[in-house]
């Protein structure tokens, strides 16, 4: 593949710190002291309180929706938005509370601010944003409308490390934020998610989930001692607090995670370069350049016709096969989510054809590989390959 979508991001000297660690007599390799220090500088480098390193991003987005049903036993509605990731909506439903979609921002490719807030009523739970590719979908109508309404805003950061709003990075507004650490993110504990937050309960009932819903996971004596107290008869190390899961990560992950984070501001830094260039080279007549680009972090390359044309798409997609560009029509996740068969029987028929903005990417949108070592002249390679179509 001439373009991938992704060079290989985990680095010599990330090996490096793993093999030193498992040449050591009797390394433990289960979640402990290096989970616990990744949690620790990444809640430092986000400006949070508290994290909890999981197995996933989709077991961070899982996680937030548990603990917003603890929060709400009965149910409700969350607003989600159509482009995302699957493992957004499908936490929502698994956890008893019904999706309710708003259609995109164009500039950001986040929910638009004004469809979310027109949405909000008395059975509103929570609002799920996503941060699509790097963007920030944050705006200050949203922030104070919600925080007005008492309306607890959830963050998907899954795809955009280090985005900011005024300077602040994203997953440090909401209730709580998640992030994923998957391979082709902007950095990699192979798989791994964090879900972060400034509220101390919620960590502790993250901590709780993430586990087995086992007491003895809290970090807090007093909530542990509470709890003894409450269930005399029960042996004080096998205490079930809720249905959880077991979603921890390993100190591998945790080494990982440590290593990669000294270089991610950089990484960022290189994201953003790449970026500008290729939307800069790009021909405004036939794409789409005018996206917000204040607080970008950038993930991939998005490629969308600025108008529906079904012949230019056609010899689009032709010209980057032959070229041998690896591309992912739809944008995040596919596209509209609203037209995939998991949610038939949870929303109307034809509601897809409710959210423009979301059918333009699904049909119209691309994103193309960025990574931090992408060379100059392969960017420009890139653009006269999609100018010529």
């Amino acid at each position: 593949m001439r373009h991938p979508l992704m060079r290989n991001n985990i680095l010599r000297e990330d090996l490096d710190a793993v093999i030193a660690y498992l040449e050591q007599d009797d390394p433990v390799l289960t979640n402990s002291r290096n989970v616990s220090a990744f949690e620790e500088e990444w809640s430092k480098w986000l400006g949070v309180k508290y994290s909890v390193f999981v197995n996933s991003g989709s077991s961070a987005n899982l996680l937030s929706m548990a603990i917003l049903k603890i929060r709400h036993p009965g149910g409700g509605e969350v607003i989600v938005p159509p482009l995302t990731w699957v493992s957004d909506i499908a936490a929502v439903m698994q956890n008893g509370f019904k999706p309710v979609f708003a259609d995109i921002d164009p500039a950001t490719l986040a929910m638009d601010a004004k469809k979310v807030l027109h949405l909000v009523s008395n059975n509103t739970r929570a609002v799920f944003l996503t941060h699509v590719q790097g963007f920030n979908g944050l705006t200050d109508e949203l922030i104070d409308n919600l925080d007005r309404l008492n309306i607890p805003l959830i963050e998907d950061v899954c795809e955009s490390h280090g985005a900011t709003h005024h300077g602040r990075k994203a997953g440090s507004f909401g209730w709580m934020s998640n992030f994923s650490f998957y391979y082709a993110h902007h950095m990699s504990t192979i798989e791994g998610g964090m879900i972060c937050t400034d509220d101390e309960m919620v960590y502790q009932q993250a901590r709780m989930l993430r586990s087995h819903g086992m007491v003895r996971e809290m970090s807090d004596p007093r909530l542990r001692d509470q709890f003894k107290r409450e269930n005399p008869e029960l042996n004080p190390a096998f205490i079930f607090a809720f249905p959880g899961y077991n979603m921890r990560n390993t100190e591998i992950g945790g080494i990982l995670g440590l290593s990669q984070l000294k270089r991610l501001d950089a990484n960022i830094k290189r994201r953003n370069e790449n970026f500008d260039r290729f939307l800069n080279r790009l021909d405004k007549s036939k794409y789409r350049t005018d996206f917000t680009r204040e607080g970008c972090s950038n993930y991939a390359f998005n490629l969308i016709l600025k108008r529906p044309d079904d012949e230019l798409v056609t010899r689009l997609m032709d010209k980057m096969k032959e070229a041998g560009i690896e591309f992912r029509r739809g944008n995040s996740g596919g596209g509209n989510q609203l037209r995939q068969p998991y949610l038939q029987g949870w929303v109307p028929k034809n509601h897809h054809l409710d959210f423009p903005e979301a059918e333009h990417i699904h049909f119209y949108g691309f994103y193309i590989g960025n990574f931090p070592d992408l060379r100059d002249e392969e960017t420009d390679d890139l653009c006269n390959v999609i100018n010529s179509a």
